[in-house]
């Protein structure tokens, strides 16, 4: 695979978004990881969370989003519900806590 400059890497996290957005219709999208803190490695993937309101199952979101960004860059992908959000952060679970206060929302209706 051919390494990106970082300049390269954003553009394609913004082609990206854009296609979430209009394919997927989603509340909101945020960048959390390495690119979000800025301090991405060689080998640093793209972690997106995915808010959506659905009905679809677990594995069917994940499977959805996969198919429109297509293999454009390595991206973890999280697609969750806001109440399963909401009812994380209730509980304190410090990996959404530091998503939802530290990432960097990249789309919100």
């Amino acid at each position: 695979m051919r390494v990106l400059d970082l300049e390269s890497i954003r553009i394609k996290i913004a082609e990206i978004t854009k296609r979430i957005v209009e394919e997927y219709d989603p509340e909101k999208v945020i960048l959390f990881g390495s690119f979000a803190w800025g301090e991405p490695g060689p080998d640093s993937d793209v972690d997106l969370l995915i808010v959506k309101n659905t009905t679809d199952d677990f594995f069917e979101r994940g499977i959805a989003v996969r198919r429109i960004i297509d293999g454009v860059l390595p991206v973890d992908i999280l697609v969750r519900t806001p109440e399963e959000i909401k009812r994380r952060l209730m509980l304190g679970d410090s990996f959404y806590v530091n998503i939802i206060k530290n990432g960097k929302q990249l789309y919100g209706k």
